[in-house]
């Protein structure tokens, strides 16, 4: 057993190292010389072949979400490939459904320009801007998350609904030879058109949010595009429920802004979930928020405060306190924002309790 375990290690490394000798060999040795994309039958660009679709878009000042930078992990990048994309990877199929592969569908960093392209993108995208900023204040929030503001300078106003999120370009620097995008939710009053903020936790060895923790000064210039998401407040008077953990407070403290802007009457309960008290962030802000909103009640539950850490509160996971406390579910709707497993985990613990998945919204920080 042993010697047949050694095999398929060696066989799988062989498979490996030589997949990406061809990869770079590719990279290095192919020429495909210009090729041209035809977008939505009206608009045509040329681009040297060999790069991603993605990419080459990127260029065009045609942006598409891409919250994973171009690995093929998030699967926000998608467009319709009518002509030209070659066949469905396999690092695409686990983030397309049945539908969406029969209509040609294709994540755009996923598709390489070999020769030229009819694609289709959905008409909404075309509204994305970039917009240049100079990085105004940075403000740490808790030991591993930051609170950076940007001064928009050209153009130097931006409408969003709150919920969206925009994409930062980390530039290239000494641990990244290439420039990045990595998508962050805002965090702003959504009064203020002249600024975005974005909260950011650290990421070990995380190309962006190093750049952003050790590099990224006041005063430096940085490129934001957006906005971008379907995440937002619907249209009723349903008690609102917000459940989120870590830096997915962003959305829900532009969300609760916005609700004080409108003089909103909407209830709101706000179940926020951290590992220790040291975790916990704005939370002066949501006292705030408690006294200037009609309704609003804020819940932070700390799942293993540690012995020196003094902590009256509500103690175990946001999940558990959720259901501990939330009544008549089913007439509430739900706001979730944070890791997968916190929301898979918050969707199951609502539906439970009687929460109908239509009333149920969020959005996954991957």
């Amino acid at each position: 057993m042993f010697t047949f375990i050694i095999s398929v290690l060696v066989v799988s490394s062989i498979g490996a190292a030589l997949a990406a000798v061809l990869v770079l060999s590719e990279m290095k040795f192919m020429n495909y010389g210009r090729c041209k994309i035809t977008i939505n039958d009206k608009k045509e660009i040329e681009t040297d072949g060999g790069r991603s679709l993605l990419s080459a878009l990127g260029n065009e000042k045609i942006f598409i979400p891409s919250a994973c930078g171009g690995r093929g992990t998030c699967g926000l990048c998608k467009l319709k490939v009518l002509e030209g994309g070659g066949k469905l990877l396999p690092t695409e199929e686990p983030l397309l459904d049945k539908k969406e592969k029969e209509t040609n569908t294709r994540l755009s960093c996923q598709v390489k320009i070999r020769n030229d392209l009819k694609i289709f993108i959905p008409p909404e995208l075309f509204a994305i801007r970039e917009y240049n900023c100079i990085c105004e204040s940075i403000t740490d929030l808790t030991y591993d998350m930051k609170q950076f503001r940007f001064q928009l300078v050209e153009p130097n106003n931006i409408d969003y609904i709150p919920g969206q999120y925009v994409q930062l370009l980390a530039p290239a620097y000494e641990k990244s030879d290439d420039e990045i995008y990595r998508a962050y939710s805002i965090s702003a009053d959504p009064a203020d058109k002249n600024h975005i903020e974005l909260i950011i936790r650290l990421v070990p060895n995380g190309i962006c949010t190093t750049y952003c923790f050790n590099y990224l000064k006041t005063g430096d210039k940085i490129k934001l595009n957006g906005p971008y998401g379907q995440f937002k407040l619907a249209d009723t008077n349903a008690h609102i429920v917000f459940i989120a953990g870590g830096s997915g407070i962003a959305p829900i403290k532009c969300m609760l802004h916005y609700l004080k802007n409108t003089a909103s009457k909407r209830k709101a309960t706000f179940y926020f979930g951290a590992n220790r008290v040291k975790d916990l962030c704005c939370t002066e802000l949501m006292r705030e928020f408690e006294k200037d909103l009609a309704d609003f009640r804020f819940v932070p539950a700390i799942a293993s405060p540690e012995p020196d850490e003094k902590w009256e509160g509500q103690t175990g996971l946001v999940t558990n306190i959720v259901r501990e406390d939330l009544k008549n579910a089913a007439e509430c709707e739900a706001y979730l924002c944070g890791s997968p497993g916190m929301i898979d985990a918050s969707i199951k613990v609502l539906k439970e309790m009687g929460m109908k998945e239509e009333n149920i919204f969020y959005d996954k920080f991957a």
